[in-house]
């Protein structure tokens, strides 16, 4: 894939800096999933996940580092270079998630999984507000692991699954 290029603001929701990418330049991206990129922004150089924002776009949260080394704020605008990544990196399993592997004896399942199976579990598992949903849904990971399951059932990868910036699936603001 070529690189896309394109100029937006920073936004801020419920105090998490992200960046929306425009309609236009998601329509080009190989998935209405989840996608890992590599970018510069600013002339800073980045790798990020793109999160689904439940109405066919995108969007990806900013870190501290990297709006500290881009001088980024609420509302400014940026210039922004992206390139799809092929190979997905690893994503940081929730601590009660690997809590629940270890003691599960599960771990190397885990670790059989595509990398993108293992997003795909994580954010499944993160796609609640409730604490009890989310203890059952890191059951019902460890159970379907057991029996051979390798991925999700029946869970929208189009959805917004960052619950501190969505409501219902879809990005707010």
């Amino acid at each position: 894939m070529t690189k896309l290029h394109f100029e937006t603001n920073v936004h801020d929701i419920n105090q998490h800096q992200i960046i929306k990418l425009p309609k236009e330049i998601s329509d080009q991206l190989p998935s209405r999933g989840m996608v890992m990129f590599e970018g510069t922004l600013n002339q800073i150089v980045f790798q990020a996940a793109l999160e689904p924002d439940g109405l066919g776009s995108h969007w990806f949260e900013l870190d501290d580092k990297l709006i500290d080394d881009a001088a980024l704020s609420t509302g400014g605008l940026v210039k922004l270079e992206i390139s799809v990544l092929d190979n997905w990196y690893e994503p940081v399993v929730p601590k009660d998630l690997e809590v629940a592997l270890k003691s599960s004896e599960l771990l190397d399942l885990w670790d059989g999984l595509t990398v993108r199976a293992r997003w795909e579990w994580i954010r499944w598992i993160q796609f609640t507000k409730n604490p009890d949903t989310r203890k059952r849904r890191i059951e019902v990971t460890c159970s379907k692991l057991d029996n051979g399951k390798k991925r999700p059932c029946c869970f929208d990868l189009t959805r917004c699954t960052v619950t501190e910036v969505s409501s219902n699936g879809v990005l707010k603001g």
